[in-house]
Formats: C-alpha cells, sequence, structure tokens
C-alpha cells in the first residue's frame, strides 16, 4: 500500500497561524508593570512567577526569566478592525499597549497578587492574523486564567448591569472595586483556589514553543 503524503503548504492558514503564534513566543519578556510604550495591535501572553500558592505548579516555570507557562493569554484589536488585508497594525493607535496596561491595573487592585510578579511577550501583528494567533496560543497552553477563572479581562460592566455574578478571578483575586458590586458566587474564594490547584497539578506543560500543525 502507497502511503499518502500531503504536501507541505507554507500558505496555509494553520502554517501561516502558528508562525504567528511562535513569533510571539520568541519575544522578548517585558514586566508587565512597565512595559515600553507603544503603537499596534496584536496578540500576548502573560506570565506569573510569584509565591501564590495555587499557582506554584505554573511559577516555578517561569522564574528566573524562563517565562514558559502563560498564566493568560489574550488579544487587542484596533476599533473598528478590519476584516481583511490592509496595513499593518502597527500603522496606528495602541490598543495592545492599552490592553496590557488594563491588566496591569487590574492586578495592581488587588490585595493578594503583587505585579511585580508578572510579565509579559506581545507581538504588534496584522488585524486578520490576531483571532487564529490567540486561539493557537489558548489551545497549545490552556492558561489557567483562559480556561478555569474567568473574568480576569472583565471591564467594569457599568451603572445598573451589576445584576451577573461576581467573576471567579474576583472571588479568588479580591479589590476591584466594580466587582464588589455584582452578585455574590456560592463558590468560595478556597474552593476556586483548590479547582486551580488540581488544575494545574494535572495540567500538561508544552516543552517547546514549535507548534505541530497536525495537532492543531
Amino acid at each position: 500500500m502507497t502511503a499518502e503524503i500531503i504536501p507541505f503548504n507554507p500558505l496555509d492558514k494553520k502554517n501561516l497561524g502558528a508562525s504567528v503564534a511562535e513569533a510571539m513566543l520568541a519575544g522578548v519578556v517585558h514586566p508587565l508593570g512597565e512595559l515600553p510604550d507603544f503603537k499596534g495591535a496584536g496578540i500576548y501572553a502573560i506570565y506569573y512567577s510569584g509565591n501564590f500558592e495555587s499557582y506554584e505548579e505554573i511559577a516555578k516555570r517561569n522564574q528566573g526569566g524562563n517565562a514558559t507557562a502563560p498564566i493568560y493569554i489574550g488579544k487587542a484589536v484596533p476599533a473598528g478592525a478590519r476584516k481583511g488585508g490592509g496595513a499593518a497594525s502597527g500603522s496606528g493607535g495602541r490598543p495592545l499597549f492599552s490592553r496590557l496596561s488594563e491588566h496591569a491595573e487590574s492586578i495592581r487592585a488587588v490585595s493578594n497578587l503583587k505585579i511585580e510578579d508578572f510579565s509579559c511577550r506581545f507581538l504588534v501583528v496584522d488585524d486578520i492574523w490576531i483571532p487564529l494567533g490567540e486561539s493557537l496560543l489558548i489551545a497549545r497552553f490552556s492558561p489557567v486564567w483562559n480556561a478555569m477563572i474567568d473574568g480576569f479581562g472583565n471591564h467594569d460592566p457599568g451603572k445598573g448591569r451589576y445584576n451577573g455574578m461576581r467573576p471567579r478571578w474576583d472571588v479568588l483575586h479580591p479589590g476591584r472595586s466594580w466587582a464588589f458590586k455584582c452578585k455574590e458566587r456560592p463558590e468560595s474564594a478556597e474552593d476556586i483556589a483548590g479547582d486551580v490547584a488540581s488544575y494545574l497539578r494535572n495540567a500538561s506543560f508544552p516543552t517547546s514553543d514549535r507548534f505541530i500543525v497536525s495537532d492543531i
């Protein structure tokens, strides 16, 4: 029997998306609280290396500047983002810088995390590749703040919209003033911390930044 060998297509969407994700992972690690000002939209990963007990499994992988286990992955697109084509996202606006700065403010607001324990990588990239790059990175790393703890990236819902339940992130990490206005959850911080520790103990951490497209 003759084996079917599929020719490699470097322009396949998944191959191009993987190259974007790999470029982000190869980027410089910056302290989240001391970002350089820059323009553009794109994707990013946030890393934690502190001593919050539930995050021990990722913190030990990120100490010493290694930054190999993201705690959160996200994206920032410009207002009125194009549906495809056009000039690079670095041509104007600061949505990626603004989004990372918002995250830094969220961390500074809480009582049990320190901004000094957080770092990030980011990549300014054309709008068309932002959603694919983010989805590939989340699928590969399954970061705990994406997969287990909702709400880190939430904004203040505004007056009259606090009927929703308080995000799990804000129960585990209290401090954002708007979150206290939301309905209380039935779970305690201890319940959520236990779920997080169990999730990370059983997580599979990638040992390479290379993407195998057949596994995507």
